[in-house]
Parts: structure tokens; C-alpha cells; sequence
């Protein structure tokens, strides 16, 4: 099996069968899935679709009360391989008062995928198109929040439409060095194709299962790190498509060009230092750490209470805003 031939063997006991970092060329942002905080008053979240037939994009929707949506949209784009699902948690903290909208990228989740792999510009153009479908426009504004993969997606889309994009807040941009990103860059390319025996899929299969549910946080419950598990295998051989893009991105030339202000939502994640090193390249940010979470932190209710807590503080502090005059 092609990815676990590139791993070190696993140690003879403890959970976690593989070393985070080894199968991080693979899978570098994979730490999250859906979670509930408890909430006095739940809400409900819906799933739909738009976009033209073949190039439809699914998205979920929590939608408050009339007379309780009192803020800005708010766009959540989520990591790969993943979907929209790893967001349900922090939909019902956030929308509570304010519509949230979370898509699912092209290709991943049950959005259509493109012909080829997009950049992060791609991507996040392919999004961009189908917001004013789900209810967004340049009208109201929204506001959005990217997690790795998805961080660089909002990152692009805030670029792209400076007159939609109110507050951008990140959490692990994956900033690695020169060297490391051509080598990433490298083993992506080198994804083998499905085969008949499966044992390519197989292979990623079992290295994914030992990252997302073996190695997953305590806390969290055997049946969520597996309904997590089985989101990412969506994409099947196609999961490896985004990080052309991740491991291609030109930071120092992007990161500078952001007007809006920004908010990295850092916790203490094995891409901690590159993250705060990329947000200094943003020139209007502010940093606030979750030093207590390493992991997992959609899927933790204290750690969806405490990023949502930050988000809208964020967001809603009139002193954070733009001025559009």
C-alpha cells in the first residue's frame, strides 16, 4: 500500500498508529469534524445546493430567527479533505444571531468537482460565484472564516472581493518553508491512481483512519472521529487535488495585499509557529491563541464555545470595521 510503505512502522502499543508528522505530507490539515456545544436554544441547520447542473455546490445553512439576526453573514470554508460537515458545531454557536453559510470546496463534500485542480484563487473563485445563490451579496457584507486549507480559500476570496468581504479570520495557515512545500508539493503529484486491487485507496484509507480516529483527542467520541473518517475518504483519489494549490501558495506575495482587518484564531497545533509567522505578513491582524487545544477542535464543545466566543468578538467589535465610505 502506497502511503503506508512511506510511514514509519507503528509503535508496538499506544493509540496512535502513525507519528502526527509523518503523515503530515499527506494529510496536513486534518484535525477537526462537527461538534455541538450546548446551546439553550439549538439551531437548526439545512443543506442545499447552487450553482448550474455540474457545477453545483452544496452547502449547509443555520439561519436564526428574524428578530435574532441582528449581524453580518458570516462564510465558514473548511479544511481538506473535508466538507462542510466538520462546521455543524460552530454553525449552532454562530447562528444563533446571524445567517452562516459553510459550502462544501468543489470536489470535496458533495459539491461537484472541477476537471482539473484549481489554485487557491480557484477555488475560491468557484465559491465566490455561487454566494449570492445562498443568500450573500455586496449589499450586507459578509464576514469569513477559513481553518488551513480553507484559510487560504478565504484568504483569496477576501483578495478577489474586497467590496463583499468585511472581517477575515484564519485559523493555521500552512506556511512551511521553501523547501519543505516543494516536497510536499512533490509527494501530492506522486499520489498513485485508484487500482483494481484498491490498495492504493486502502492504504490511505488505513493511514487516515490511524490519524482521525486512533490518534484523535480523548475527548472525543469513537462514532464522531469515524463519521469524520468517512467524510475525508469523500474525495477518494481526488483528496490529494487541494494541496496542489496549498503547497504552491505564494504567501509573501499574497498575504501582504489583504485590506480588511484580520483575526488568526491560533491554537497550539503542530503548524503553530509557521501560522503566527504568516499572519505577521498580513498588515492589519490580530492574534488570539487557544493554547489549551493541540487538535480535534471542531469536534470539542469547550473549543466551540471558545472559537466561536472569539469570532464574535471579532466580527461584531465596530472598532475592527472597515470604513466603505
Amino acid at each position: 500500500m502506497w502511503l503506508s510503505s512511506l510511514l514509519p512502522p507503528p509503535p508496538p502499543s499506544g493509540r496512535m498508529a502513525y507519528p502526527l508528522r509523518a503523515i503530515r505530507p499527506f494529510f496536513p490539515d486534518i484535525p477537526s469534524g462537527p461538534a455541538s456545544a450546548p446551546m439553550q436554544n439549538p439551531v437548526a441547520i439545512t443543506r442545499a445546493y447552487a450553482g448550474p447542473p455540474g457545477r453545483q455546490i452544496h452547502y449547509r445553512r443555520a439561519v436564526p430567527p428574524v428578530a435574532a439576526m441582528v449581524r453580518r453573514p458570516l462564510v465558514l470554508f473548511h479544511q481538506n479533505p473535508a466538507s462542510s460537515f466538520e462546521y455543524e458545531g460552530v454553525m449552532r454557536d454562530m447562528g444563533r444571531d446571524r445567517l452562516v453559510i459553510a459550502p462544501d470546496t468543489p470536489g470535496y463534500g458533495q459539491s461537484d468537482g472541477p476537471d482539473a485542480p484549481p489554485d487557491m484563487a480557484g477555488y475560491a473563485a468557484l465559491l465566490l460565484a455561487a454566494l449570492p445563490e445562498m443568500g450573500i451579496d455586496a449589499a450586507s457584507g459578509c464576514d469569513l472564516y477559513g481553518f488551513h486549507t480553507g484559510a487560504l480559500i478565504a484568504v483569496e476570496a477576501a483578495l478577489a472581493r474586497p467590496d463583499l468581504v468585511r472581517h477575515l479570520a484564519l485559523t493555521g495557515l500552512p506556511m512551511r518553508d521553501a523547501a519543505e512545500r516543494a516536497e510536499r508539493l512533490r509527494a501530492a503529484h506522486a499520489t498513485p491512481p485508484l487500482d483494481e486491487a484498491g490498495e492504493s485507496i486502502l492504504g490511505t484509507a488505513r493511514a487516515l483512519w490511524d490519524y482521525v480516529v486512533t490518534a484523535r483527542a480523548p475527548a472525543v467520541p469513537l462514532r464522531r472521529a469515524a463519521l469524520n473518517w468517512r467524510d475525508k475518504m469523500g474525495a477518494l483519489d481526488r483528496l490529494h487535488w487541494a494541496y496542489f494549490g496549498v503547497w504552491s501558495y505564494d504567501y509573501t506575495a499574497r498575504l501582504p495585499q489583504l485590506t480588511c482587518p484580520c483575526l488568526l484564531v491560533q491554537p497550539d497545533e503542530d503548524i503553530r509557529a509557521q501560522s503566527l509567522a504568516a499572519a505577521a505578513l498580513i498588515p492589519d491582524h490580530r492574534i488570539a491563541e487557544l493554547p489549551q487545544w493541540n487538535r480535534d477542535i471542531f469536534d470539542l464543545p469547550d473549543a466551540i464555545t471558545a472559537i466561536a466566543a472569539q469570532l464574535r468578538g471579532f466580527f461584531d467589535d465596530p472598532s475592527a470595521s472597515r470604513s466603505f465610505s
